[in-house]
């Protein structure tokens, strides 16, 4: 609009000292959360950002890159979504308690929640369920709201205490209760029956032809239920069905659903975990049967990290869990935006 002020870069020192607040904070729950680790008996580690592939979900995209060795031939490589793979090798090798503030990195993602690089909190505990991993993210959300001496966090006129005692809620009870579906009843045998979910949710949201039993559950995941979540305290969205299980293992007793849980605050998803997949092979169909779709969807699909998949044949049983660190800190700093909480914007960005 004529008239308007140019936006100042973010190295200016009236803009940058707007934004210092939060970037103190950002320091403050870093400390904080390094010494919550330390006091479990978690060791640090820091794994390569390159890797022969970046993971293997449907929707999740990564920059691409070339190395050129000693010879003069060349090897692509990605710049990793997730440290997941590298940390379960380690896993593998014998590592017991491991944690790691990763960058990450995914294309075509951009927005007040989102950044293309971005750091990633990550740990795992070898040999214990996941319920110990559940009660880890409680925790570690509370020493950051702790760490900035923040009551309640608050985002788009929502609110949660981040110490009041979390809402545990499974995805089917969620699905129940926020759009009148029976999620459960659409699974056999660990499929999803498109064709029923088509129907319970024709009325909740659009489905197109070509969608999957995938879209439809994530479309009225996003737009009736994730709004309900994490509103006065935190929500704990667990038993995912099995077809959306990605790396975790399904349930013994109910193969329709896994060992995977997310952790809202405000509506906003903070983690990811998991009861760990150490079925190779089932990793594998997996992994294909995501790139099969990307190929479909995006033309493109990425490799399969062999070695990743060797390690997962021998890592004991673990739990794990992916945390949106720049998240944790906006909600605990009380910003609005995730580019508050980062030191320097996206490259190309003011």
């Amino acid at each position: 609009m004529a008239g308007d002020k140019p936006i100042s870069p973010f190295w200016s020192p009236s803009r940058h000292l707007d934004r210092r607040p939060f970037l103190q904070a950002r320091g403050t729950v870093t400390g904080a959360l390094r010494g919550f680790f330390a006091e479990q008996g978690f060791i640090e580690v820091e794994t390569s950002v390159l890797q022969v592939s970046p993971g293997n979900e449907t929707h999740l995209h990564a920059p691409r890159t070339e190395i050129i060795r000693p010879d003069g031939s060349r090897a692509s490589r990605y710049l990793r979504t997730s440290p997941e793979f590298a940390c379960k090798k380690l896993l593998a090798a014998g590592e017991l308690r491991i944690f790691e503030f990763a960058r990450v990195f995914r294309d075509r993602e951009r927005g007040d929640l989102h950044l293309p690089e971005f750091t990633m909190l990550e740990w795992y505990r070898a040999g214990e369920p996941y319920n110990a991993i559940i009660a880890d993210t409680v925790a570690v959300i509370a020493r950051a709201a702790q760490a900035t001496r923040i009551g309640r966090f608050s985002f788009r006129g929502r609110t949660a205490d981040p110490f009041a005692e979390p809402e545990l809620l499974t995805v089917a009870g969620a699905f129940e209760r926020f759009a009148g579906i029976d999620l459960l009843s659409t699974i056999l045998g660990g499929e999803g029956n498109r064709a029923a979910l088509a129907r319970m949710a024709a009325s909740k949201v659009r489905v197109a032809e070509d969608d999957t039993w995938s879209d439809i559950f994530s479309k009225v995941l996003v737009e009736h239920v994730e709004p309900h979540l994490g509103q006065g305290c935190l929500t704990i969205l667990f038993e995912y069905p099995s077809p959306e299980a990605a790396l975790a293992r399904v349930k013994a007793d109910d193969p329709r659903v896994a060992e995977r849980f997310e952790v809202y605050a405000c509506g906003v998803e903070l983690a990811n975990g998991f009861g760990e997949l150490t079925d190779a092979e089932e990793q594998r169909r997996r992994f294909t049967d995501s790139m099969a779709e990307k190929q479909r969807r995006y033309g493109e699909a990425y490799p399969l990290d062999e070695d990743f998949l060797a390690a997962v044949a021998t890592m004991p049983e673990a739990s794990g869990v992916a945390l949106g660190f720049d998240r944790l800190v906006m909600l605990a700093s009380g910003a609005t935006r995730i580019d508050q909480v980062v030191w320097t914007p996206p490259a190309g960005e003011k």
